[in-house]
């Protein structure tokens, strides 16, 4: 009896797990414009996992294709393992032969190493804390504070610029605007006034689940070797997990 009652428990801690977590997919495709001319599109997959009713991403594969295209001029590659705010991640531009990885070196540093388009490579190891963001973590920032979004109340952080092997001090604040027609809609800048003057806001746009549908701002994607495309991106889920994306 008791050998069966063993057996049975350890069955039900085994199986436990299965029942608050099943595998997931979130598919979605951005078309980027820059002056309402389409210039690129994003094809994004994100595998995960349903955790109690909660979305939880694991990786996040990202090809930008010209506008009707099926093959990717650039792409980009993110891991969640470590942190949903802090992805490791890998993007690649042949183009201007750029490529950008950030991994976690330790539980408070992060190895950047960046080859640039002049053919260069620039290695940084930079500290980082629970502050933190990195890449497409601002996503997962904005409904991991979803109550502070939609009560319009800021949310403080520090943002990332691999290139420049540092992160900096942003604010993340609610915003009226008719550029996007969103349900909420966020403004992302720097909260230090000399990078407030040298860096314009970007403006993320969400609908009621917390799904990203616009992106106002600077690409990460080379319109030439000195600068970026600024584009209106405009997002469309083909797939959605089966649970809440936000707290």
């Amino acid at each position: 009896m008791r050998i069966r009652s063993v057996t049975t428990l350890a069955l039900a801690l085994a199986l436990a797990p299965m029942a608050f977590a099943s595998e997931a997919r979130f598919t979605f495709v951005g078309k980027a414009s820059e002056n309402n001319s389409p210039v690129y599109e994003e094809h994004h997959a994100v595998t995960g996992e349903c955790r109690e009713g909660r979305w939880r991403p694991a990786t996040h594969t990202v090809e930008y294709r010209k506008p009707g295209a099926s093959d990717a001029f650039a792409t980009k590659s993110l891991d969640y393992k470590h942190s949903v705010l802090r992805p490791e991640m890998d993007f690649r531009q042949p183009e201007f032969v750029e490529t950008i990885r950030v991994t976690q070196a330790n539980n408070d540093s992060l190895d950047i190493r960046w080859q640039t388009p002049a053919g260069e490579t620039e290695s940084f190891r930079t500290e980082f804390d629970e502050a933190v963001v990195i890449d497409a973590g601002f996503d997962n920032l904005v409904r991991r504070h979803w109550e502070r979004v939609t009560a319009d109340k800021p949310v403080d952080f520090r943002f990332l610029a691999p290139t420049r092997g540092k992160h900096y001090a942003f604010v993340m604040e609610p915003v009226s605007t008719d550029k996007t027609e969103a349900e909420h809609t966020v403004t992302i800048r720097p909260s230090g006034m000399v990078l407030r003057f040298l860096v314009d806001p970007i403006t993320l746009g969400y609908d009621e689940t917390g799904a990203l549908t616009d992106y106002i701002g600077l690409s990460n994607i080379r319109k030439s070797e000195d600068g970026n495309y600024t584009v209106h991106i405009r997002y469309e889920a083909s797939e959605r997990p089966d649970c809440e994306l936000t707290p």
